[in-house]
């Protein structure tokens, strides 16, 4: 094999074991606004519910706290006072490695629930949602 035979195999080799490689979910082009619906401070909407499962399954209280007020990550009580979803998504999918935040770009929960992590994490941060155990609205 010559040279230039060995560069396109390369290439395409390269091209190939990319496509299957993990990538965060694109950015939509229209984000949908922050909804959270909150009964009694821990009933919540179904999208929700999903979102603070996310957050227990990932188990980001290990660095933000039970309370989401912070330990040595940050508190995103602060934090979601300014945070907006772009953000928040360029963080949860990009990671800040050198401050310690891992990206999860490669989660699949996280790829299918960002949206609502961050519905949960905002209404926390606005004091509607109390912190601990949630439950669907629907349930008694």
């Amino acid at each position: 094999m010559n040279g230039r035979s060995l560069l396109v195999l390369a290439m395409a080799l390269a091209s190939s074991s990319a496509s299957f490689a993990q990538t965060p979910p694109p950015m939509p082009a229209q984000l949908k606004p922050v909804a959270y619906k909150v009964v009694d401070g821990n009933k919540v909407d179904n999208d929700t519910l999903q979102g603070w499962r996310t957050w227990r399954a990932l188990a980001c209280e290990r660095c933000h706290g039970a309370k989401q007020e912070g330990l040595v990550g940050p508190s995103l009580i602060d934090a979601f006072k300014t945070l907006d979803k772009n953000e928040f998504h360029r963080t949860v999918f990009g990671g800040r490695v050198d401050k310690g935040m891992p990206d999860f770009s490669t989660s699949q929960m996280m790829q299918k629930n960002w949206e609502n992590l961050f519905a949960y994490l905002k209404g926390r941060s606005d004091g509607k949602i109390n912190p601990g155990d949630l439950h669907a609205i629907d349930s008694n």
